[in-house]
């Protein structure tokens, strides 16, 4: 059964929640000062240092303009992206900004084909 994605009652509109907007409940984009972007499950996190865990490095993305629409939508073209293998743990020592993805962008990261040479 399909249900509509918007529904007025009471001269309120409501809208339907999807993964869009839904938040993940620990997966982050990391950017560093000088060991790059990564993503992953937040462990523990003290001032700059964050050691997370099932973590990729997100050398090259295509299909978000910015690391805060890859947060929110993940990537258009994984094709064309650059993520090594996801790591068990990296401690982070440089962190300068952490944003929360969403499922989908969680989703998208994750099926994103493993980049090898």
């Amino acid at each position: 059964m399909s249900y509509p994605k918007e529904m007025k009652i009471d001269e309120v509109v409501y809208v339907k929640k999807d993964e869009m907007d839904e938040l993940s409940d620990n997966y982050y984009i990391i950017r560093t000062n000088s060991a790059g972007v990564h993503a992953g499950e937040i462990v523990s996190r003290e001032g700059k240092e964050v050691k997370l865990k099932n973590a990729r490095r997100l050398y090259y993305w295509d299909g978000a303009a910015t690391l805060s629409q890859l947060a929110m939508e993940g990537v258009e073209k994984p094709e064309n992206c650059k993520f090594p293998c996801e790591v068990n743990e990296i401690i982070l020592t440089e962190a300068i900004e952490i944003m929360p993805c969403t499922i989908q962008a969680q989703k998208s990261i994750k099926n994103v084909k493993v980049w090898e040479v």
